[in-house]
């Protein structure tokens, strides 16, 4: 099977869009029309649905799409085996994502570092919540992902990547800077929290419902996209919020915020690494994840 046709497939299931694909893939549209064509006809079944606005793989093209990314995949790591680059310097691309707690603070760290000892490394590093960055995998428009839940989806795989704590944050002149208080105490404060899909928020809504209660018995003032405009809402001083202790580190460490804890309540979540199932690992992304590992 004529692996560049597969690559024009690909790109165009990923762009929804045959111009945007030959864009990406550098020839003209005519040219991925044509590739198309071929492959429709080589496998004889209509591989994309053309009637609407975006371009969308069929059943059939769906099937085809996981098993042509493997074969890619396998067809790059043929050739920098062939090429002797399997033990020489890393070069390429890494596309990762990561939701906007580990996104904010530990995963750029790591990337800069990552690239600065691999200067023939290019690095894209995509920021959102952790629902979004899951799909983006799943399409494998991303090759990995750090997020801070692991919600349910079978084109995914998860491994655990790092530990990390959430904790309830209040302003230093809070009543609750501090101390330990009570889900009760909690009910007559304003809370403020981030949207759904956020890994924070189902940490916290998760081990509300083991305790008995739910995140709309709160006093819920304020649903916030980010974690930073939920941490520059509660600096100036409307309200508290639960939020992952790396966020906030420095500002606990000078004062700007305090911690407090909620008797009963002990949240904290296992940081993921997200990779689409079956996928096969490129050599750049595999040393990322060795090279992080030994600094997390």
């Amino acid at each position: 099977m004529d692996t560049r046709q597969l690559a024009a497939f690909c790109a165009v299931v990923e762009r929804k869009s045959f111009s945007e694909a030959a864009e990406r893939i550098g020839v003209t549209q005519p040219a991925v029309s044509q590739q198309i064509r071929s492959l429709e006809d080589r496998v004889g079944q209509q591989l994309l649905d053309r009637s609407g606005r975006r371009v969308e793989p069929t059943e059939a093209g769906n099937r085809l799409y996981r098993s042509a990314q493997r074969l890619l995949a396998l067809e790059r790591q043929l050739l920098e085996d062939v090429a002797g680059e399997a033990d020489g310097p890393l070069r390429g691309q890494l596309a990762m994502g990561a939701s906007t707690g580990p996104g904010g603070t530990v995963v750029p760290v790591l990337l800069c570092e990552f690239a600065e000892a691999n200067p023939q490394v290019t690095v894209d590093l995509t920021i959102s919540d952790t629902q979004t960055i899951v799909e983006q995998v799943a399409r494998r428009e991303l090759e990995l992902g750090v997020v801070g839940a692991t919600p349910r989806n079978r084109a995914v795989s998860y491994e655990p990547f790092f530990h990390d704590e959430v904790i309830l944050v209040c302003p230093p002149d809070h009543p609750f800077a501090g101390k330990t208080v009570s889900l009760d105490d909690l009910r007559g404060r304003r809370l403020i929290v981030m949207q759904e899909g956020a890994g924070v928020r189902q940490v916290i809504e998760d081990e509300l419902r083991e305790a008995g209660t739910r995140l709309r018995d709160l006093e819920v003032r304020l649903e916030l996209g980010l974690q930073e405009s939920v941490k520059s809402a509660v600096e100036a001083g409307h309200g508290v919020t639960f939020i992952s202790r790396t966020a906030v580190e420095r500002e606990l460490g000078s004062g700007v915020l305090a911690e407090a804890r909620v008797r009963g309540l002990e949240p904290s979540r296992e940081i993921s690494l997200v990779r689409a199932a079956g996928r096969v690992s490129t050599r750049v992304a595999d040393a990322f994840v060795e090279f992080a590992r030994d600094r997390l």
